[in-house]
């Protein structure tokens, strides 16, 4: 199974923006012994590279590096051990770069424009960010209304409660950020919040 069909498969997808990456390898671990396996690291930064390459020494996962604008960190990402490179943004060269190095590229849109765009340039799947801003699930819906046809990952401001609301209305998966560790008084309520989300999948 190749990693966009585990993210498709697995649902849920935790997304970490930190520049520390002990607390990165912590947070994933305490997210992975809840049920997550699919975790976007977000590398604007070198400093979570690291994090990546230790991360992967866990074959049962599937990291991702996210915030990724320029070819050398995405070159950085890959040789840490990087199984997709996300992007805030759709540009043409870094897509270009990722068919070269034969590894899968998720970018990120807001409009349904921006979005076929990218799915005329077989992006596999795109990220839709920010999905709350832009107007929550009904947003996805009325998106997804004249191209159901559309790999859609919403994410910003989703929830653990309120997640499964975007695949009821058709994302293939959602990313999930501070919702899962943001005001958690230890890494147990971590878990505890990644097993909630993970129960409502079954």
């Amino acid at each position: 199974m190749n990693p966009i069909e585990s993210i498709c498969k697995n649902k849920i997808v935790a997304v970490l923006r930190t520049e520390d990456a002990k607390e990165a390898i912590e947070k994933v671990n305490a997210l992975y012994a809840g049920g997550i396996k699919v975790f976007e690291i977000t590398v604007e930064k070198s400093i979570n590279i690291p994090a990546i390459e230790e991360l992967r020494k866990n074959s049962n996962i599937i990291v991702m590096a996210g915030g990724i604008i320029t070819s050398m960190r995405a070159q950085e990402s890959i040789d840490a051990g990087a199984q997709v490179i996300v992007s805030p943004v759709f540009q043409g060269s870094l897509l270009k770069f990722c068919l070269g190095q034969k590894i899968p590229h998720i970018a990120t849109v807001s409009t349904p424009n921006e979005a076929y765009n990218a799915w005329k340039s077989r992006i596999p799947l795109i990220k839709i960010f920010p999905a709350k801003s832009m107007g929550h699930v009904e947003y996805i819906e009325d998106m997804l209304r004249p191209m159901h046809f559309l790999n859609l990952m919403p994410a910003g401001g989703i929830t653990i409660e309120d997640f499964k609301q975007y695949l009821n209305a058709g994302s293939v998966a959602v990313g999930i950020g501070r919702s899962l560790y943001k005001g958690a008084g230890s890494l147990k309520e971590i878990t505890e919040r990644a097993r909630f989300a993970t129960s409502q999948l079954k």
